[in-house]
């Protein structure tokens, strides 16, 4: 894994009015936008079950989803946040969407990370079909209508994940573990940024828990294996990218992972 670029020039790059970066403001406002059709269809998709199960909800249906779409909102706001003010610090970087902010063409940015966010997507597409076939066999659907909507899939998995977790778990791990042990000089050193692409994808596994309880009704060690190791696995993948090449190719390669997979599952 190469190093990030020097931090000395990201930080004098990140102000507002340095060339070829979007002002903080601007480039938030993009990545939240962003991953906001995400939120929307994840509380779409909760709808349904809501709705079987609204006499037993503490609120009014409508209140309930209100407030899970709010609350996916501001995670998601403190995230790019995060991101915004210290991706800059430690070489981390969304350049298609800063390219596209400041008016110059994303078609040098976007050919960069093409490649290895199609190859990560084929990688991930081909791992998600493989754990289908191993998974235990409390994490299969007794019916397969009720499994999660491919848009879900693309929109929240793919895109809004990739910003709560990569753009902003691993930036804040790789930041906090740069001002500890290097004492925020220098660049980042390849251990600093293993160890965050390493943390992130464990955290990115353990947030898929609960959904796995939800499907399987208990965390058995079998179901707790399968889903911390199979999501640990990707989010390396995405992890490696991000750090690399740039948050767009890990959005990519997790998208690409859903689409290419979805026909074969």
């Amino acid at each position: 894994m190469s190093k990030p670029m020097a931090v000395d020039n990201a930080v004098l790059a990140e102000s507002a009015g340095a060339p070829g970066q979007p002002a903080k403001w601007r480039l938030g406002g993009a990545l939240w936008l962003l991953g906001m059709p995400g939120v929307v269809a994840v509380v779409w998709a909760l709808l349904p079950p809501l709705k079987a199960n609204e006499a037993l909800l503490p609120l009014p249906l409508w209140a309930v989803v209100l407030l899970s779409g709010l609350q996916t909102a501001v995670l998601l706001a403190l995230a790019v946040a995060v991101g915004v003010w210290l991706a800059p610090r430690v070489g981390l970087r969304a350049p298609v969407v800063s390219s596209w902010l400041v008016g110059q063409p994303i078609g040098p940015a976007l050919r960069v990370q093409s490649l290895p966010g199609i190859v990560g997507g084929v990688v991930g597409a081909a791992w998600l079909w493989v754990l289908s076939q191993v998974a235990p066999a409390a994490l299969q659907p007794s019916d397969p209508a009720s499994a999660m909507p491919l848009v879900v899939k693309l929109l929240y998995g793919g895109i809004t994940e990739e910003l709560l977790v990569r753009w902003g778990v691993m930036t804040l791990l790789l930041w906090l573990g740069w001002r500890v042990v290097q004492r925020g000089q220098g660049q980042p050193g390849k251990g600093l940024v293993a160890g965050a692409v390493l943390l992130s994808a464990l955290l990115f596994a353990l947030g898929h828990l609960p959904a796995a309880q939800a499907l399987a009704g208990a965390l058995t060690v079998p179901v707790v294996v399968f889903v911390l190791v199979g999501n640990t696995a990707f989010g390396l993948v995405a992890g490696w990218l991000y750090a690399r090449h740039g948050l767009e190719a890990a959005i990519l390669a997790h998208v690409l992972a859903h689409l290419l997979s979805s026909p074969l599952l």
